[in-house]
Parts: C-alpha cells; sequence; structure tokens
C-alpha cells in the first residue's frame, strides 16, 4: 500500500477467524469509514470481491491484496506455513516487514499468526519468544496479564521478558509513569510459589523495574498491580475461567430475574456482566507482543465489530511506537540484570 498523510496502513487478513470475509470485511469497512486508517484487505480475490460489493466504499482508502489459501486452526502453523506460502496470515504478515503496511490484524489461528510473525518478521533481541497478554479482568480493565497461552512452559528469563512488555505496555497505553509489576502466584509472601516463581523474584528484583512481589489470582480484579505476570499455562487458565464466569453468570441472572426486570433492563444487565468478563472482545483482539511489529491477533468467533476494535488497536500501537519503546527498554533491563 502507497502510504497516504496522516493514515496508518493496516493489512487485514480477511480470510481468517470463524466468519472469514462475511465479517472481516465489514468490519475493515467501518474502521475506514471512520478515518485514520488505510486499509489493506488480503485474501482470495473473488471471496472479497463479492463481500465488498455488498458496501458502499467509493472514496474510502481500501484496497485488496491478493491471497492463495487459509491456515485453519486444526493445522500445525510450522507445517502449514512451508505449504501455504502464500496464505493471507503470510501475505498480511509480509507486508508489515516489506514496508508496506504499518500493522496487519486477523482473526484467524492464534498459532498461525504466532508462527508467522516469528519467521516473516523476527523477534525483538533480548526476547526469546513472542507472547499474548492483555487486560481480561473487566474489574480491573488497568490490569494487564501476560502470558495468556503463548509459551505453556516459560524459564524465568522469558517471564522476565514479558514483565518487560507488560510494563511498556501499562507506560504506552495507560500512560501509567511507573507501573507495579507482580508475579501471580498460589501466595502473596516473598518467595511463595514454585522454583520458576522463586527465580524469577531474584531477576524482577534487580531489574529495575517496579516489582512489587506476588499477587494471588483473587487480587486481580482489585487492580493490586499494573502487570501481572506468569506463564502461558496458568494465563490461559485464568483467561479462560473469566470468560466463562462471564457467560455462566449472565445466563444464571437472565434465568434468576425473568419476569422481575423488563426485558430491556435484564438484557442489558446480562451483556454487561458478559461483557465485563470477556474483554478481548471490547478491544478486539490483543497484540502479538516481542515481534519486530505490530501484529495484532483477535478472537475466531469475533464478528465485524470486533474486526473494526482490531484495527483500532493496531493503529493506536502503531501511532505510540510501541515496538521502539519496548526494544529500549528490553536493553535498559538486560544491562541492570547483567545478561
Amino acid at each position: 500500500m502507497t502510504a497516504s498523510s496522516g493514515l496508518v496502513r493496516i493489512a487485514v487478513d480477511a480470510m481468517g477467524g470463524d466468519y472469514g470475509p462475511s465479517e472481516t470485511v465489514p468490519g475493515a469497512v467501518e474502521a475506514a469509514r471512520g478515518g485514520g486508517v488505510q486499509i489493506g484487505l488480503v485474501g482470495e480475490p473473488d471471496a472479497v470481491k463479492v463481500e465488498l460489493a455488498k458496501h458502499d466504499v467509493d472514496g474510502l482508502p481500501i484496497m485488496q491484496v491478493p491471497s492463495e489459501g487459509v491456515i485453519l486452526e486444526d493445522e500445525q502453523p510450522a507445517i502449514a506455513l512451508r505449504q501455504k506460502p502464500r496464505a493471507s496470515i503470510m501475505v498480511s504478515t509480509g507486508m508489515v516487514k516489506s514496508g508496506l503496511a504499518d500493522a496487519s490484524v486477523t482473526m484467524g489461528s492464534t498459532g498461525a499468526a504466532m508462527a508467522a510473525g516469528a519467521v516473516v518478521l523476527g523477534v525483538i533481541e533480548g526476547i526469546e519468544r513472542p507472547a499474548i497478554g492483555g487486560p481480561i479482568v473487566g474489574l480491573a480493565p488497568h490490569t494487564m496479564i501476560i502470558d495468556l497461552g503463548a509459551n505453556v512452559d516459560s524459564r524465568p528469563t522469558q517471564l522476565l521478558s514479558f514483565a518487560v512488555i507488560g510494563e511498556v505496555f501499562a507506560k504506552q497505553v495507560w500512560e501509567i509513569e511507573r507501573p507495579r509489576v507482580a508475579l501471580l502466584s498460589v501466595g502473596s509472601e516473598t518467595g511463595k510459589g514454585n522454583r520458576q516463581v522463586r527465580e524469577t523474584t531474584e531477576l524482577l528484583a534487580k531489574s529495575g523495574l517496579n516489582f512489587i512481589g506476588n499477587v494471588e489470582a483473587n487480587d486481580l480484579p482489585y487492580n493490586k498491580t499494573d502487570v501481572a505476570v506468569c506463564d502461558g499455562f496458568v494465563g490461559n487458565v485464568v483467561m479462560k475461567l473469566t470468560e466463562g464466569l462471564g457467560s455462566g453468570i449472565s445466563d444464571h441472572l437472565k434465568n434468576r430475574l425473568e419476569g422481575k426486570l423488563p426485558e430491556v433492563e435484564l438484557a442489558d444487565l446480562a451483556r454487561d456482566v458478559y461483557e465485563i468478563n470477556n474483554v478481548t472482545e471490547t478491544y478486539g483482539g490483543g497484540p502479538l507482543f516481542g515481534v519486530n511489529g505490530v501484529s495484532v491477533v483477535g478472537h475466531g468467533r469475533g464478528k465485524a465489530e470486533s474486526v473494526r476494535r482490531a484495527i483500532e488497536t493496531a493503529r493506536r500501537f502503531v501511532e505510540v511506537g510501541f515496538v521502539a519503546s519496548l526494544n529500549e527498554e528490553l536493553a535498559r533491563v538486560k544491562q541492570a540484570v547483567g545478561e
């Protein structure tokens, strides 16, 4: 895409997600209408053209970028990337690498997005593996949890890099001058936890970050930290429990209060409870942290509004210069811990 004055160029994987172009295209169109972005819709030309024809896109900064094939959730990412080098996720990520886009957005396979990000964009120096993180507890919208599932078994040095990512996120996105960083553990006492937590504590204590020790899962709704660090196994369990509670409590309220509240009020209450525990859908998706470029990954079940929000999230990360800031902070922390 040719850069237009003042617009952030976003390459959208039009084929990704459970619904493909039928939801990614209208979401991208709405994002373009909202201003501030130039959209490259990456996908099978005929499929994207059919969906675009349903919308009035005259004058909107949208272009089609052809691709061939889609990497599905049940495919092994590493194998699929080799077998489908022109798949939509590969082309959209490649546009960032080549400078044709400032960021990429996909609602497709998280594994494929991670693999494409690591292979095509490369991993930032000082980070061993990319991570996924963000605010997932609606009652504490300024508490970031990282990692949320990208790395189910992490070494202390990796957890240290997650802490740095979280700190930069809190500074750049929430404008917190000195974010509080904590380890998610089974007890708040110093030294409480497994060997991984204890060894990570030693690194964080030397890092120069505002490390406040351990927090427990039941602390997460109360804003006791700005960044909660854990491996992806723990983080993913917490995220899915939170999402499940949101759905379950929402259904429970509807059943208990049916006939006792006006239908509109009950629907609003149930939706509020659901959304407050499914924060990822509010943002549409979250960045793949640790790769050399902005790559936002959304929920596979996300529809047009989630796609629009994911594009807005990508634009925000480009505008705040997140990747450059992360590189600077990683270099400082690496020196502080003597690596």
